[in-house]
């Protein structure tokens, strides 16, 4: 399963093309694709229009959808924070580290185009989409 980040939806629900939303629109009924909580509300969030946000909550709801944190991924998120910050990173937003972690603890794969995730990938073995 593909849990895709909100840096990749924003993009695609904004029309832009990019190898990510491109792969994307090509894996729309042919990958297994979940949503998570911390996604959705960072996507729809954003929309200015009552009717694009009514379209892409319909979008979004019509995928396998997972609850991202609770109290043992807080944990783990915050513990991935530390690791990094010891590696000499310093992650800029807090929800990557646990967008990450959420992806580390159910062995998902990530599409995401935000760099705070690379060094996720370089030390933590964070598993990404290769577009």
């Amino acid at each position: 399963m593909i849990l895709v980040d909100s840096s990749v939806w924003i993009d695609y629900f904004n029309g832009r093309k990019t190898a990510k939303t491109d792969w994307l629109d090509s894996a729309l009924g042919n990958e297994q694709i979940i949503v998570g909580d911390l996604i959705m509300a960072e996507v729809l969030q954003g929309f200015q229009s009552d009717k694009d946000f009514k379209t892409a909550r319909k979008l979004l709801l019509a995928f396998p959808f997972m609850a991202m944190l609770g109290r043992e991924l807080a944990i783990k998120s915050a513990l991935n924070y530390r690791f990094l910050r010891k590696k000499g990173v310093t992650v800029r937003k807090t929800i990557d580290v646990m967008i990450g972690t959420f992806c580390l603890n159910y062995q998902l794969k990530l599409l995401h185009d935000d760099r705070d995730f690379d060094p996720m990938e370089k030390y933590l073995n964070l598993k990404i989409v290769v577009t």
